[in-house]
């Protein structure tokens, strides 16, 4: 199972844990071993399980990545080899052997790993009395020390960076380590929405003792029930006008389209108090059915992905072009750019701000005093 080749929002760590738990069955019942490789790929060896059990469980893994290009790709053209590779090691044991031998010398240590005993020792999964002591742990505390920040940054002729503003965050690979090490709290969607909605009410408490926010524009992700909420309130009521203007509020689309007359209230609310909204969560194939003007939008956050770029569609790389130029330059933001292809293929498109590990990356080098003089190419 090419995972590696997922967009890297679909490759966390934990979505390795889920799609390794997903063959946990036949490994138990039948004579296998499943294998995490260092890339995130996963390598599943059976003697008794029938390919349509294994099947069954490769299924359920394309299901669990159903939005991304690269098993909707797969499905448009009824074809799995870019999610799977099948062998039958009675016919092909030696093309096999080389497919193994090559990770190996490309790895600088042993490649494979027993996934097996990984499964065993998983995180345990959220669950409501979990949740209960969670938010029991949060209610009340100082979550600055969880508070991240990645900046969104325009690139100069230069190739230099500069960061326009930053996004602002609670860390939550540092929430679990800090509070729950034993948890995966993003394990249930649901009951991880509802984490959201406590943190929204910390950070707000945070921002409003963080001077620092005084000085900058910044964003931060919050659910539509939380502007409709005391804590917003009383947070509006304790900033002033100039920081209102600087403050953009991200909202997922999940959050805005399961209950729309609640988003169209709240956005008249906070647009009408000076702040601006982006709609976060956006991919190339999704874009499309967006509204800009209808939904109230000020930005759009699209996540990068490689498809984005390719050049043997040149419909789609036009159509993109021209959703980009209908939006607006300056209202798409490219996220999760984690190479400089991303930010090429954006600045082709006519995106002007980005955002990802690479973005991050360039921006340190370039703000260094000992390689100022540091800058990427382009133009």
């Amino acid at each position: 199972m090419h995972l590696s080749r997922l967009q890297q929002q679909n490759r966390r760590e934990h979505h390795v844990r889920i799609a390794g738990s997903t063959f946990e069955n036949i490994v138990s019942q039948y004579e296998g071993q499943l294998f995490k490789l260092r890339n995130h790929d996963l390598v599943f060896v059976s003697r008794g399980a029938s390919a349509k059990q294994i099947d069954e469980a490769v299924i359920k893994l394309r299901y669990l990545f159903s939005e991304d290009p690269l098993v909707q790709l797969a499905v448009e053209d009824n074809d799995e080899s870019g999610f799977c590779t099948w062998y039958r090691l009675d016919r092909d044991y030696y093309e096999f052997l080389a497919v193994a031998r090559r990770l190996h010398q490309l790895s600088d240590t042993r490649l494979p790993t027993d996934f097996t005993k990984e499964v065993t020792q998983m995180k345990d999964a959220l669950d409501p009395k979990g949740l209960a002591k969670l938010e029991e742990l949060l209610t009340g505390a100082d979550v600055s020390n969880l508070v991240r920040n990645q900046p969104i940054c325009s690139f100069g002729k230069d190739g230099i960076p500069t960061p326009i503003f930053h996004e602002v965050f609670v860390s939550i690979t540092d929430l679990e380590n800090t509070l729950m090490p034993r948890v995966n709290v993003q394990s249930s969607p649901w009951l991880f929405r509802y984490l959201t909605q406590i943190l929204d009410r910390r950070m707000l408490a945070n921002l409003a003792r963080d001077s620092e926010i005084k000085d900058r524009t910044f964003s931060i992700n919050l659910n539509v029930s939380t502007l409709l909420s005391p804590e917003f309130l009383k947070f509006d009521q304790n900033v002033s006008s100039n920081i209102r203007g600087r403050l953009v509020i991200e909202l997922q689309k999940v959050d805005i389209f399961s209950d729309m007359g609640a988003y169209m209230f709240a956005r008249e609310y906070v647009r009408e108090r000076g702040y601006r909204i982006c709609l976060d969560g956006m991919t190339h194939l999704t874009l499309p059915f967006i509204d800009r003007e209808k939904l109230g939008l000020d930005l759009v956050k699209l996540a990068w992905s490689p498809e984005m770029g390719n050049s043997d569609k040149p419909s789609m790389i036009e159509g993109l072009r021209k959703l980009v130029q209908d939006f607006g330059a300056m209202r798409v933001i490219l996220q999760y750019c984690d190479s400089e292809r991303a930010v090429e293929v954006g600045r082709q498109l006519g995106i002007t701000m980005f955002q990802g590990r690479f973005v991050d990356k360039v921006l340190y080098e370039v703000t260094r005093p000992a390689t100022a003089n540091v800058a990427r190419r382009y133009q």
